[in-house]
């Protein structure tokens, strides 16, 4: 794939890059590994300056950089902007909190005792230089949401994002170069994938974390397994949606619609698969359907747009697959299953509800990416269990229902990384983010994710 900026609502390539060679790469390779050798030893009050000024800039830039991102990938302008607000606030979490995530634990005295020593205690260290892999479709929040806690942690970090995203890629080498890190301590690297296992591969780098698809982790997980380097892996999704007969049904169906097209339906935790208890099945699939065929789809730029284009060709010919197989083996367009005929040019498609899926469909085992929802009925809580967790994946789900008890045993049996009741999934800085089976390991976000990266030593001293 070219690195270049091809806007997804005209198909017109705008910019296109040169990809590294090998001493550009092993220069790069060279500031990064000289670099951590002395940002380590800074200290918290510095690393947060800098972060909180990164912020500063983040914040001034957004209208710009909207414009950048929903040019390069397709999402609607309003979207592109809240995801620059969102990486500006979550970069002043980590600043004001690493310090008390990364303080040192001190075992009870009694454990001390016992272990021999005279005192000991937990500290959490910077690894090195980290490789981060990002995709394309939160070109800034994926980025930032490993960079912000690396950083702090007092790791560096070289970023290979998606070759359609250069522009985006650059800016946030520029954003951290601006905000006075450094040189060295953050830095993009316009490389095709072919490139990551070298790089991977280099004892300069001490660890990866990759978001994106399945086949994507296998490779950089393989290497890295290799090499015996700590990695993080954020795969693909087919969440749930799970409606039971207590819910509240037009805010459920509502906030389905929301759950489905977020960024064009291109993403990772948007609800997928809606499993709906046959009580309230018609009502929701009557208010679901009709708030997704309302959508407005058109020129991401444009501020009333509520869906834009696909990020890629490739992509929508994906969709359009999925879609025509279900078809072509018994599912029902209840809305969309085509190419908008409203919109000329770019790789758009029209929002979409198929119902009466069956396991004989692709689409009933595979991640859409894109704005296509399956709609399933069930007749009790076990069925619903089960078709959740009928699938290779387990990023989010969520779960909309007022009864106690099927909440206990919805937060006891979904196979995900997390549940969400009566909402829709979303990411917070609090929160620790990540999945369970295909969807990968390793937790982003929180505590957890700030520690992910870190050589938790511990420190004891003889009696």
């Amino acid at each position: 794939m070219p690195i270049a900026t091809v806007n997804p609502a005209s198909g017109e390539t705008l910019k296109t890059f040169d990809a590294l060679g090998a001493e550009e790469i092993e220069q790069r390779l060279a500031t990064a590994h000289a670099a951590f050798r002395q940002y380590r030893l800074t200290g918290f009050d510095e690393r947060a300056r800098l972060l909180n000024r990164a912020a500063d800039l983040l914040e001034q830039d957004a209208p710009d950089i909207a414009r950048t991102m929903t040019t390069e990938m397709g999402k609607p302008v309003a979207a592109a902007r809240a995801e620059a607000l969102k990486c500006a606030k979550s970069m002043r979490w980590y600043a004001e909190r690493a310090p008390e995530l990364l303080a040192d634990e001190h075992p009870s005295d009694a454990d001390v005792k016992d272990s021999g020593a005279s005192r000991a205690h937990v500290r959490y260290r910077p690894l090195g230089v980290v490789l981060a892999v990002m995709p394309w479709n939160f070109p800034l929040w994926q980025v930032v949401r490993f960079a912000a806690p690396a950083l702090m942690a007092g790791n560096v970090g070289l970023l290979k994002h998606a070759s359609n995203v250069p522009q985006t890629a650059l800016y946030l080498e520029d954003l951290f170069s601006r905000a006075g890190f450094p040189t060295g301590c953050f830095q993009t690297l316009l490389v095709g994938s072919g490139a990551i296992e070298d790089i991977l591969r280099d004892p300069r780098v001490a660890a990866a974390t990759l978001t994106g698809s399945e086949p994507a982790g296998r490779a950089v997980a393989a290497v890295a397994g290799d090499e015996v380097k700590h990695t993080v892996l954020e795969l693909g999704g087919s969440d749930p949606y799970i409606v039971m007969p207590s819910a509240d049904i037009e805010r459920a169906a509502r906030t389905a619609v929301t759950a489905r097209v977020q960024n064009n339906g291109q993403s990772c935790i948007a609800a997928k698969r809606f499993i709906v208890h046959e009580d309230v099945y018609d009502a929701f699939a009557a208010r679901f359907t009709a708030g997704m065929r309302d959508l407005t789809v058109g020129d991401p730029l444009d501020e009333s747009t509520d869906v834009g284009p696909l990020a890629t060709e490739q992509g929508r010919a994906d969709l359009e697959e999925l879609v025509e197989d279900a078809l072509r083996r018994g599912a029902t367009a209840l809305c969309g299953g085509q190419r908008p005929a409203e919109v000329e040019g770019g790789w758009f498609y029209a929002p979409t509800v198929l119902a009466d899926i069956t396991a004989a469909m692709r689409i009933h085992h595979e991640e859409t990416f894109g704005p296509v929802a399956t709609l399933y009925r069930v007749s009790d809580l076990d069925e619903a269990v089960a078709l959740a967790n009928d699938t290779p994946f387990g990023l989010s789900s969520n779960v909309w229902t007022e009864d106690a008890a099927e909440v206990d045993r919805f937060e006891r049996d979904l196979e995900a990384g997390g549940v969400f009741f009566n909402g829709m999934t979303a990411s917070h800085p609090a929160l620790p983010f990540g999945g369970v089976k295909r969807s990968g390991y390793g937790r982003e976000l929180s505590g957890h994710g700030i520690r992910e990266f870190c050589n938790i030593t511990t420190v004891w001293h003889s009696a």
